[in-house]
Parts: C-alpha cells; structure tokens; sequence
C-alpha cells in the first residue's frame, strides 16, 4: 500500500477531507444536488457535488461513478479523491494503478495551476502521491525512480509550498546531504508538520558540536512530542527519550524554555491543526 501523505502530513491531508465533509453541503456552501440525477444529468461541478454527498453518505458505488463522471470533465478534487480511494482501498478494491493514474491526470492537467488556485491542494497532494509511487516503484506497473520521485517533491516543495513534499525531500537527504535535509525539514517543521519537527530535531542534535546547538536540535523533538497524536506518536516519543537520556541538564533546561516559547507563540496554529485533524 502507498505511503503517500504519510502520518506526518496530517494537517494538508486533514484540510482536504474537510473540503469533502458534509453530508449536506457542497463545497460552496449550497445544498447538494439530488444523488438520485444521474451523472450525465449534471454539469461537472454538480455531479462533484453529488459524489461528495453520496461518498459520505456511504453510498460508495454510485459516488464512485459520478466522482469519474466530474473527473473525466475537469474536477481535480473529484479525481484526487478517486486516487485516494484506489489507493486506500475505500470502498474499492485497492488498486495503486488506479490511483497512480488518476494523480497523474491531475498533474498533466493542473500542474501548472496557480499555487494559491482553490484546487491547489488537491493538485499538490497529487504531486505528493506520485513522488511516493515513483520512489517506492509499484510492481509490475512503475519502477522505481528515485530522480523522478525527487524532481516531483522538489516541485511540490518549491512551487506549492508543501510541508509534506518538503518532509520528504528531507528524508531522501538525510544520509547524503545534511545541511540540504535541514534545509527542507525546517521548511516544513515551520509549517508544523510533527514528523518534519522531530527530524529536523535529531539531525541539528547531531550535527551539533555545542550544547546551545544540542539544544535547540532536543528543542524541535520536544516540539514535535508535544504534538504527536495517533500512530507517529510512537516514532517521535521513542525518538526523544532517546536523545533526552543522553542529553545533559542544561542542555534538557534549554530546550525545554526553546520549546514552551514556540509552542506559545504557535499555539493557535496547533490548536487549528489538532481540530482538523479530529474532525
């Protein structure tokens, strides 16, 4: 199964679904059209509107063939919200295929949207997504290309601003080019992704040759334990017990005082991320 947004990316993927919510009520606030009016019946946004409401009415089937209706005439959110289901296995049998094509779609026909276009978070986790498929390869079907997976991030990274792309940039420096990894971790930790917080916490701990700079590195882990919640909540937990047992206690106090003052001035960020996500 791909792992696209990653656990991490909770807050672009939690802002998406909330896009789709809503039993009643479309994207633009209007009623939902009646799901009983065939695709064929309706102009592509309608049609988007009634997959949205069937889809979280669980009437998956019919959603699924009025999503490919207001895919196949120009919605990108309606095809983005088909390659998660594909990939996911939602209501569908999974298939990464499925899901790789209709991201691709998405790319070839909005990739050079406007960043701040109202469709451009779907067409950024689209981005996403593919750079995932290309770097773990979907067998017999993609191969792996780890050039193409990071040309693609890079995009996301650069053109739409985001963290998850910028997350996994970081990762795929991590080894080779540390100070290029920081430079992507940070751009993202900024942005709040936990997961971007907890690496960019280990790597500047690492590289550090001074407890000031120690500090700050146990000062992002903290950050990030802070926020972590569900499964990464593990990872991230493990990730600083580990470093604060080996750490000093003035290089604990510091990055404790660094951290209380971010998680301060950031507060309201964090509590509208943490809503999002339980919503």
């Amino acid at each position: 199964m791909l792992q696209r947004l990653g656990k991490s990316g909770a807050l672009l993927s939690a802002l998406i679904v909330v896009g789709l919510a809503g039993p009643a009520l479309a994207f633009d606030g209007q009623p939902a059209i009646d799901s009983s009016i065939g695709p064929g019946d309706l102009s592509p946004t309608e049609a988007l509107r009634a997959g949205v409401r069937q889809y979280n009415e669980g009437r998956k089937t019919e959603a699924l063939t009025t999503l490919r209706y207001a895919a196949e005439n120009g919605q990108p959110s309606a095809a983005w919200k088909l390659g998660e289901m594909y990939a996911t296995g939602d209501g569908v049998q999974e298939d990464d295929l499925k899901a790789f094509q209709y991201y691709s779609q998405i790319v070839r026909e909005h990739g050079e949207d406007r960043p701040d276009a109202p469709d451009a978070p779907f067409v950024s986790s689209a981005f996403v997504a593919l750079g995932s498929y290309y770097l773990n390869g979907i067998d017999g079907a993609v191969p792996k290309n780890e050039a193409r997976a990071r040309h693609i991030f890079t995009h996301a990274a650069s053109y739409f601003g985001d963290a998850e792309a910028q997350y996994e940039l970081g990762r795929m420096y991590q080894d080779s080019n540390s100070r290029m990894a920081v430079r992507w971790y940070n751009l993202a930790a900024l942005k709040g992704h936990v997961g971007a917080q907890a690496r960019l916490g280990e790597t500047l701990y690492t590289l550090g040759s001074s407890e000031k700079k120690k500090a700050r590195g146990l000062m992002w882990m903290t950050v990030a334990r802070e926020q972590a919640t569900g499964s990464e909540a593990g990872w991230i937990h493990d990730m600083h017990e580990q470093y604060f047992a080996v750490s000093p206690e003035p290089v604990r106090e510091k990055a404790r005082s660094l951290a209380d003052g971010w998680i301060e001035q950031n507060r309201p960020d964090m509590l509208t991320a943490q809503q999002l996500t339980t919503q």
